[in-house]
């Protein structure tokens, strides 16, 4: 395993996970707000790494192995988070779809690779935009309050249901891809 720059701040942004959890369920009045800080800068982290490991050719299968595992980590800590503290059913089916779509495209692309075809269902810019919307969703609905007269949580209710829409059809993609190994 070589640890370069992009490798280690993945391991930093898995490491800050049960930063944000703690953060989370301290008795503060600003709890939300800094979990949402940490997660946008884990979120900025993710597009960094990604950037010199291409920009520098830092790219190690290590790296991309660890990469997509530090987002599903990420997207469903927060998420039930989330959901724990807002178990309103309009807020949990989205969830679920998310949680759902992520394991199942992690589980896809893993039997696809064991397979040799890891190449075919490659990250889609619909699944760019699935996770763009994701994070907006997750910060906002993390922060959970009004910013200056913009209701966030509005935004992050309408984003977490874009990003559910997307999860979908994005899986359906990546299936369709799929779909003549999974016939054979």
């Amino acid at each position: 395993m070589t640890l370069n720059i992009p490798t280690i701040l993945t391991l930093l942004r898995i490491a800050s996970i049960p930063v944000i959890m703690i953060v989370f369920y301290l008795p503060i009045e600003d709890a939300r707000l800094w979990c949402s800080l940490l997660l946008i800068a884990a979120s900025l982290t993710d597009w960094f790494d990604g950037f010199l490991a291409r920009k520098l050719n830092l790219q190690t299968a290590f790296g991309e192995f660890l990469d997509p595992v530090a987002d599903k980590l990420m997207i469903v800590t927060i998420l039930v988070l989330i959901v724990q503290a807002d178990p309103a059913v309009y807020i949990a089916i989205p969830a679920a779809v998310i949680i759902g779509r992520e394991v199942s495209v992690g589980s896809l692309r893993e039997w696809m690779a064991e397979l040799g075809q890891r190449s075919v269902i490659k990250v889609s810019w619909l699944g760019k935009c699935k996770t763009g919307f994701q994070m907006l969703a997750l910060v906002c609905l993390l922060f959970n309050a009004d910013l200056n007269g913009i209701p966030v949580r509005t935004v992050g209710l309408v984003s977490i249901y874009v990003a559910a829409i997307l999860a979908l059809w994005s899986m359906w993609q990546y299936i369709q891809l799929a779909l003549p190994q999974i016939r054979k």
